[in-house]
């Protein structure tokens, strides 16, 4: 009974849906429907990689994604890590609640926070720009800066609902071998090298395989909300692709095979990092 909601929902929204994928081998008409639209077999695979502009989102969608784990991926861990020297628990309490909200912010108020931060004309930017005679710049508009406004606002988001899983996996570490480590004159730096962090090696192992799985994610919300005709050509992302090809454009069958090959691929980079990672630290997923 515990897990019957649990189960309707994926059988619903994840399993359910999946007829779906029909349609990246049919010419899909909208009056005959999925099933009575004839079959094309692989013609929108073909057609897909032969578009200089598919291979072109790919490499934009991996370049975002793996700066997001590189980025991303080690502050969680390094801001668990400085929590839990906190001696003062009502200060670690305060932090943690501080760090935790900006998850439960959606992008879209996010970005109209970073507008209001980073506009030349009326934000915070301009401002200083006008108090220290700057020449200002569109941030949003300069692929570079777009690219650090992306990551800076992914872990400003994130860092702190992200550190949960690694400060229950610190708190389930046996206090003993901290008391043995003082003993023997080892300082809290020695300790969270030599205790604390490899402690935490198979949770930090599971979560990067995981995160690997989303790599041609990129992070929809975030740029769809953020990004402009000017940073197109390195912002735009295979999620922004489909939904302009398939949603806008109504093309509902090559939207389709691009969703699926990204699918594949993600697969693909899931098992290839568990393979990896099982023979470097002898701890997999699956």
């Amino acid at each position: 009974m515990l897990l019957l909601p649990g189960l309707i929902y994926f059988l619903l929204f994840r399993y359910g849906p999946m007829y779906g994928i029909l349609l990246a081998f049919k010419e899909y008409d909208p009056q005959v429907g999925i099933f009575g639209s004839p079959w094309v077999g692989f013609k929108y695979f073909h057609q897909m990689f032969e578009m200089k502009y598919f291979w072109t989102v790919t490499g934009n969608t991996v370049k975002i994604s793996l700066l997001k784990i590189l980025v991303g991926f080690p502050t969680p861990i390094i801001f668990a890590l400085l929590l839990n020297e906190l001696v003062s628990n009502k200060f670690k309490r305060i932090v943690q609640t501080i760090s935790y909200l900006p998850h439960f912010l959606s992008w879209i108020i996010v970005a109209g926070l970073i507008f209001q931060l980073v506009s030349p004309s009326y934000g915070l930017y301009g401002l200083l720009a006008d108090t220290f005679s700057w020449k200002p710049q569109v941030l949003l508009g300069d692929s570079k800066s777009f690219l650090q406004i992306l990551l800076v606002s992914n872990v400003w988001k994130e860092i702190g609902y992200s550190s949960i899983i690694y400060l229950a996996a610190i708190a389930g570490i046996n206090t003993d071998m901290y008391e043995s480590a003082t003993i023997d004159g080892a300082g809290r730096f020695k300790q969270c090298l030599y205790i604390t962090i490899p402690s935490i090696l198979p949770t930090i192992a599971m979560l990067f395989v995981l995160g690997l799985g989303g790599i041609l994610d990129g992070g929809f919300d975030q740029i769809f909300n953020l990004y402009n005709s000017m940073v197109m050509p390195t912002a735009d992302i295979i999620d922004t692709f489909v939904y302009r090809v398939g949603l806008v454009e109504m093309q509902y069958s090559f939207s389709t095979a691009v969703g699926i090959a990204k699918s594949v691929i993600a697969l693909i980079l899931v098992l290839a990092a568990n393979w990896i990672v099982g023979k470097l630290s002898n701890y997999t997923v699956f």
